[in-house]
């Protein structure tokens, strides 16, 4: 990371933090939301930033970073994609279609592509079981999806960033 863009990112962050009272423990969970609200992710140095301005340890605040699965230690690439994992999306095939969004990206499940295009996330249900297995794209709900059709899903966005 620059200078200039560590200092930016600080600057930001003194920014979020001057509108929470020093010291107040139970405003964590809120300065964390806050924080990724405005960068889209947790950047370290805003844990230890955090930390102190809540006179509480870093590895707590990291703690409690890792612990609620809404909070992100890494950017998050331009498109999210979800694979439901429930059971009726198990039962139909979501596994399969994990394991063909993996490959085709070249990502596991939490990571983004190098090019920051995608990022590949499972969830344990997205509640439309009726057109199970269910993937979303960016929040867009794509039912009945089969393996056979991920590489036009994934083309179908792609496109949608050259436009």
């Amino acid at each position: 990371m620059s200078n200039q863009t560590c200092q930016c990112t600080q600057d930001a962050v003194r920014e979020i933090l001057s509108e929470f009272p020093a010291g107040r423990r139970e405003t964590l969970i809120p300065l964390l939301q806050a924080v990724q609200e405005r960068f889209g992710f947790l950047p370290e140095e805003a844990l230890g930033a955090i930390g102190k301005h809540l006179e509480v340890s870093t590895a707590k605040v990291y703690g409690v970073a890792t612990f609620y699965n809404q909070f992100r230690l890494q950017p998050t690439g331009k498109h999210t994609i979800k694979v439901c994992r429930g059971t009726a999306c198990h039962v139909r095939g979501s596994k399969l279609l994990l394991d063909t969004l993996s490959g085709e990206l070249g990502v596991q499940p939490g990571e983004t592509t190098p090019h920051g295009e995608f990022t590949l996330e499972t969830v344990a249900c997205l509640g439309a079981c009726s057109i199970a297995p269910v993937v979303t794209v960016d929040g867009d709900f794509h039912g009945a999806v089969q393996a056979r059709g991920v590489g036009k899903l994934i083309k179908e966005y792609q496109e949608k960033n050259e436009k």
